[in-house]
């Protein structure tokens, strides 16, 4: 696979060199240093990541009277996967010079610590990276404007170059954001919000000012709003119980916080099971778009260059806007698919902008598990002190009442994974055993939900600038919320403002 690529997608500096010794401490590091790696083979891994690939459909969600399809999970919105992505890119954004990187490819120093602080938008803010921000030095630059939705009026998307060859490419201070339209124009939008507030301020704030104000919004969305959707408000309070007394009994550090390898290579890689192989954007154009397509003819939301004009999102149809749309008409809300060991058959063969020499998802996630030297699912579940799950509830596949009772069992994949699951998969399927029938809402396990839970919480509080330190009373601007609440849709309502 090319470096730019990885770069762009998977790896990032830093994470292939992650130490175990408890002295060790960088950007990366272990939750359970004492574990054991998982013994598999490279074989019996790549098998077990074809098997998570579900089989082609050419209508996978058929739009009809009833239009609900069984992979859906009715407790999470489209929108949380995209996110989430948005999330993990802010998390291990890399500010640093190609020259630091030759100096330091294992990124030991030179690099900033993990924050909720977005980075991926700001990157090195207005007087380092001037064509970010308007003339004022306040205000960030956005690109041309997009139609199609009808509750925005001013839709924008991100500023790109323009090359005399070659697809135009998006100007922003993390490049990943540009990787799929979905995620391209959730980032237009938090320029839009970061814009929104500069507006409110007026002459009153500063660009510092103006900017830890959508910090500490964006992390108030992460805290309340993505953290209970997808691991569940009861996990989240054992975690937090309040402000000033955490709970965190596996994340711990000295100095500085740093991101776990099992949350970065398996836990936080729940979302790929999330996505679905076909969305729609917006109720004026007339079909859905697939997710990625390897024929150059059919149009799809693969990112890197210029979407159509028209594709501007209608961000309602993706998270909850309470505006209770009928569940069957075009304006309903798209649920995320399950949280389960099946992916969407598109994820299997990624496109060459993405991953060029192992084009299945699932195989090159069980892979890196392996090279990361990750403990098996089972090993971590008795570390934390939870029941493990027994081989005869481990299965391969979909969530759906067709598919559970002649799912495979991952043990006759392979010998090698009775009582050793690869963590990545033991994760995926912990939630599976949360089904029961087509309805039932699917978020994180205990193993899955305490790692994710315990690392946001843990990288907050060991941020001495976010809002959990500095005010842990502070609450979003009063204006901002809707009957009190202010999560990622109220924050989407103020962007399409600016």
């Amino acid at each position: 696979m090319s470096d730019s690529p990885i770069r762009r997608h998977g790896i990032v500096r830093g994470l292939e060199n992650v130490s175990s010794s408890p002295q060790f401490e960088g950007r990366f590091g272990r939750m359970f240093r004492t574990l054991p790696a998982a013994k598999h083979s490279e074989k019996s891994l790549i098998t077990l990541g074809s098997r998570m690939v579900a089989e082609f459909e050419a209508n996978p969600t058929p739009e009809t009277a009833n239009p609900r399809d069984d992979e859906e999970n009715t407790g999470i919105s489209a929108g949380y996967t995209y996110l989430g992505q948005f999330i993990d890119h802010d998390l291990t954004f890399d500010p640093a010079s190609s020259l630091q990187k030759q100096n330091d490819p294992d990124a030991l120093v030179d690099f900033r610590t993990p924050r909720f602080d977005l980075d991926n938008l700001y990157g090195r803010g207005p007087d380092d990276q001037p064509y970010l921000y308007d003339s004022d030095g306040l205000h960030m630059l956005l690109g041309r404007p997009l139609s199609g939705n009808p509750h925005d009026p001013n839709p924008r998307d991100l500023q790109r170059n323009s090359p005399a060859k070659g697809p135009r490419r998006a100007i922003i201070g993390d490049p990943r954001n540009d990787e799929n339209t979905i995620v391209s124009q959730l980032q237009a939008n938090f320029i839009r919000f970061h814009n929104r507030v500069a507006d409110i301020l007026h002459d009153q704030a500063d660009f510092s000012t103006v900017q830890r104000l959508v910090r500490w919004h964006y992390q108030w969305v992460v805290l309340h709003d993505f953290l209970p959707t997808i691991i569940g408000k009861q996990t989240l309070d054992q975690i937090l119980p309040s402000p000033d007394k955490p709970d965190l009994k596996f994340y711990t550090f000295k100095n500085d916080p740093f991101i776990p390898v099992e949350f970065s290579v398996a836990a936080y890689r729940f979302g790929h099971s999330m996505v679905r192989p076909i969305y729609r954007l917006n109720t004026t154009l007339p079909d859905r778009q697939v997710i990625f397509s390897l024929d150059p003819n059919v149009p799809n939301l693969t990112g890197f260059r210029e979407f159509p004009d028209v594709w501007a999102i209608d961000w309602s149809l993706f998270f909850d806007f309470g505006n209770k749309p009928n569940p069957f008409s075009k304006e309903r809300i798209q649920p995320a698919y399950k949280i389960d060991s099946s992916l969407v058959n598109p994820l299997g063969s990624l496109p060459p902008s993405i991953a060029s020499t192992m084009p299945s998802l699932a195989a090159r996630n069980l892979l890196r598990g392996l090279r990361m030297g990750l403990p098996s699912g089972q090993s971590v579940a008795k570390k934390m002190g939870l029941p493990v799950i027994s081989d005869d509830k481990l299965r391969v596949g979909k969530a759906s009442e067709d598919d559970t009772p002649t799912n495979i069992h991952l043990a006759e994949i392979a010998p090698e994974f009775r009582g050793n699951a690869p963590l990545w998969y033991y994760i995926l399927a912990e939630a599976q055993q949360q089904f029961k029938k087509d309805d039932t809402p699917i978020r994180l396990g205990p193993v899955g939900g305490r790692i994710v839970g315990e690392t946001f919480v843990g990288l907050l509080l060991g941020d001495k600038h976010s809002y959990l330190r500095q005010d842990p009373t502070w609450k979003p601007i009063e204006e901002f919320t809707r009957k009190g609440t202010f999560g990622i849709a109220e924050l989407l309502m103020q962007a399409m403002k600016a």
